[in-house]
């Protein structure tokens, strides 16, 4: 296993390559097939809001604010107390929070079932209990935070959808859990993939991530994403 120390020691020619090599998807070669239960394409209900979690937040983070139709992403927590939502408390591993990404769309340009999609083609490996990659604990669990009854049946029949039809080698441990409460992330994590591209973790662990989603996602995915900033509190 390949920990940040690690990274940050390694020189740039060489994360990439092992980037190349070693970041392949677990399921198979295209892109994951879209949800057969869906929520409509509307403009009637304005923006609305997906909260998921996929190990770091920098790098789930990164994929979306490169899929067109999503307006902006916050970095941040969920699964625990507004008191403990601080990184250095959830690093521990024992707040109940999970590092998530706040994802605000336009359901008149991109659906909730697409952003799961997109989400299990290419911002995690789903089949990783209390890890992503080199991160390890419960704080790097994958989740689904459904807002309403709506999301939980399209989160839900999703995963039975990949689960029958055998898209990855092992069984999909991603929770879905109704969503109680989102607290954003520290300044310094927001747009961070942006904001350092040669950080070696960077590098190493999410640049393949929006790579894959340009080449599984091409008429979703935009090039270049002006960094939506958020007001925190």
């Amino acid at each position: 296993m390949i920990r940040r120390s690690t990274l940050q020691s390694m020189s740039l020619a060489v994360l990439l390559t092992l980037a190349a090599s070693a970041c392949q998807p677990v399921s198979a070669a295209g892109a994951l097939p879209a949800p057969t239960v869906d929520a409509p394409k509307t403009a009637a209900h304005g923006e609305q809001v997906a909260v998921l979690a996929g190990g770091c937040f920098w790098g789930v983070e990164a994929v979306f604010e490169h899929v067109k139709g999503v307006n902006k992403v916050i970095a941040g927590y969920s699964g625990g107390d507004a008191g403990t939502a601080h990184y250095d408390e959830v690093g521990e591993g024992d707040t109940g929070h999970a590092e998530s990404v706040q994802v605000h769309y336009d359901p008149a340009q991109i659906s909730y079932g697409t952003l799961l999609q997109v989400f299990f083609s290419v911002a995690l490996d789903p089949t990783e209990l209390n890890r992503q990659g080199p991160d390890v604990g419960s704080q790097y669990r994958s989740v689904i935070f459904y807002a309403d009854p709506e999301q939980q049946r399209i989160a839900g029949a999703y995963i039975a959808q990949l689960t029958a039809a055998k898209s990855f080698p092992a069984p999909i441990v991603t929770q879905l859990v109704p969503l109680r409460a989102f607290y954003p992330a520290e300044a310094y994590h927001q747009h961070y993939f942006q904001r350092h591209p040669d950080n070696p973790y960077i590098v190493f662990n999410d640049a393949p991530k929006v790579a894959r989603l340009k080449q599984l996602f091409p008429t979703l995915y935009l090039p270049d994403r002006q960094v939506v900033e958020v007001q925190l509190h």
